[in-house]
């Protein structure tokens, strides 16, 4: 067991035995029939979780989608969180390389880290990469894109300590780290929960990491005015059969804080399909299209797992923000 602190409480986690999340999820039998709402509707209220070793992209040099148990296992003690795991279960090793790639997140020790501990699981086959189209698991950004995001970045940079507006928002507690808050929500190193809560005229997504609330309407409610920008967009959702769609616009231009931190345009759609498949597990695909940033649309699909253990944990972020006045004091003379 590997106790970990999340927004200054503690919970415990376990690792190995019974894999939690995404670990293990299978599709649904086909005589399984989800329970429904007072209004009939399938319940996909609940707490769940994305832990997992799989992330938005494919690794390098990996090629495939769906890789065999042994490959997987071979990905998963490559991965460097699970490294960081194993090195600080044991004796310490100065020649681990550990710190080579200058990742800051290496400043974490296993203590607080909990990214889960194997690949996804998606309909029984081990999966690579939430991406699963373009097939060759990678965003799809066009030269134009590119160039934005890297003019977005050097504008952070030049500017990034000029005062406490300018930090990510991330670091000021305002979203959530790594593209977790949503839409598209994407699955961090920790505080993989999601809490969903759903009436007849709107459904409520309240995120654990940096605690976001995404308020979503269902009841037809027409989208903000063109002219009214949000970081998270405007949400609105309707019930396809058993499915829950719901299309997000409205994006203030993010580049440098966007997707995964590579941002993404004013001119961005997401569209979001949750779907129960069965007690314990929830289907989640997403598709982002954004012609200034990338050529194509592309598409993420991965499964929620049902997490009854603990609930929500709250998210404390740096108490008071006095980090921020060190980070500023620490750049300034």
């Amino acid at each position: 067991m590997n106790a970990k602190i999340s927004g200054g409480l503690i919970q415990a986690t376990m690792f190995g035995g019974a894999l939690l999340a995404c670990s293990a999820l299978h599709a649904a039998t086909s005589n399984w029939s989800p329970p429904r709402t007072a209004d009939g509707k399938p319940v996909i209220s609940g707490v769940w979780s994305n832990a997992s070793v799989t992330n938005l992209t494919r690794p390098a040099g990996v090629t495939k989608l769906v890789v065999t148990r042994e490959e997987a296992e071979a990905l998963v003690k490559a991965n460097p969180f699970q490294r960081l795991i194993e090195a600080d279960n044991g004796p310490s090793d100065l020649n681990d390389n550990l710190l080579e790639d200058k990742n800051a997140d290496r400043g974490y020790n296993a203590f607080w880290v909990d990214p889960g501990n194997f690949l996804a699981s998606v309909n029984g086959e081990y999966r690579t990469s939430w991406i699963v189209e373009p097939a060759n698991g990678q965003m799809p950004l066009s030269d134009a894109g590119r160039k934005l995001i890297q003019a977005g970045r050097a504008e952070r940079d030049l500017n990034l300590y000029a005062g406490p507006e300018a930090l990510p928002l991330p670091e000021r507690c305002l979203i959530a780290f790594s593209g977790a808050s949503g839409p598209g929500m994407l699955n961090p190193m920790y505080n993989n929960n999601y809490q969903i809560v759903q009436t007849p005229d709107a459904v409520l997504i309240n995120v654990e990491m940096v605690h976001d609330a995404r308020i979503v309407p269902v009841d037809g409610s027409p989208h903000l005015p063109s002219g009214i920008r949000q970081y998270k967009g405007d949400s609105r959702g309707r019930w396809d059969g058993e499915t829950l769609v719901i299309e997000t616009t409205n994006f203030i231009d993010r580049m440098g804080v966007g997707m995964n931190g590579t941002g993404a345009s004013d001119a961005l759609t997401i569209t979001e399909r949750f779907r129960r498949t069965s007690h314990t597990s929830l289907s989640y695909s997403i598709t982002l299209d954004d012609p200034k940033t990338w050529t194509a649309p592309f598409t993420l699909e991965y499964p929620l797992a049902r997490d009854d253990r603990y609930g929500m944990f709250e998210y404390a972020c740096h108490e008071g923000n006095y980090a921020l006045q060190n980070i500023l004091r620490g750049t300034r003379p």
